[in-house]
């Protein structure tokens, strides 16, 4: 990522590898954050084990902590387990907080983003070897941010995905449901004809402002979603 107005650091909680940009230097006060609300999930998982490992949708009770009951409701749209939504879970909780210290807000957790900017920013999109990597960002307006934009891949990285997209990107004012839809949207993308199918499981899950699908050399793209090109990979 590269841009000259804003502090970058980085926070590393056991599994969670935060890379953030802020106004000022918030390593301290990100970390507590995130010790925080790994707590909180962790707790949660001693009292139900099958939130780490369900696959499916699982309910929560009232009183569960606000991380759990988001990806819970994140995992109910998309149709997925609870864990697809824990690192945009994360980034958004910490993000949020952060807004206090903080105007702008760039968090970045494992190729999900939470963002809150003053100003447009380009994110550029790594679909790993597709030919798209590094030709295409998405072209982000301050007025709609706080936003979500989350990537889920199937032949990029160690995330479960059952299909083979080299790229799925969610945008939605959720970063939890941003990352649970990629999920779910990448499930079933195996092949460049698959594209299609993968629009219209978008579609049908509440909540999202757009998506971009990546296959190969192939591209398709719904909702509210403007591209521009970009000069390298991960440029913000």
């Amino acid at each position: 990522m590269e841009n000259q107005d804003l502090v970058p650091f980085r926070v590393i909680v056991r599994e969670t590898d935060l890379f953030l940009r802020a106004a000022v230097n918030l390593r301290d006060e990100t970390r507590a954050l995130v010790v925080k609300y790994r707590r909180a999930l962790e707790d949660y998982i001693g009292q139900d084990p099958r939130f780490l490992t369900s696959l499916k949708p699982l309910p929560v009770p009232p009183d569960a902590h606000p991380i759990v009951k988001d990806m819970a409701r994140a995992a109910r749209k998309s149709g997925v387990g609870p864990m697809a939504a824990v690192a945009g879970a994360i980034a958004e909780a910490v993000g949020r907080e952060l807004l206090s210290l903080s105007p702008e807000i760039i968090i970045e957790n494992g190729g999900d983003i939470y963002l809150k900017s003053l100003k447009k920013r380009v994110i550029g999109i790594y679909a790993g070897g597709s030919p798209l990597t590094g030709k295409i960002g998405l072209e982000i307006s301050g007025e709609d941010t706080p936003l979500g934009i989350c990537t889920s891949s199937g032949t990029v990285g160690h995330s479960l995905s059952f299909g083979q997209a080299d790229a799925v990107v969610v945008l939605a004012p959720s970063t939890a449901l941003a990352d649970a839809a990629a999920t779910a949207i990448g499930n079933v993308v195996v092949m460049p004809e698959d594209i299609n199918q993968g629009i219209k499981k978008a579609q049908k899950i509440r909540g999202l402002k757009g998506v971009v699908i990546i296959k190969d050399e192939y591209l398709g793209i719904w909702g509210d979603v403007t591209l521009c090109p970009t000069a390298a990979p991960g440029k913000l």
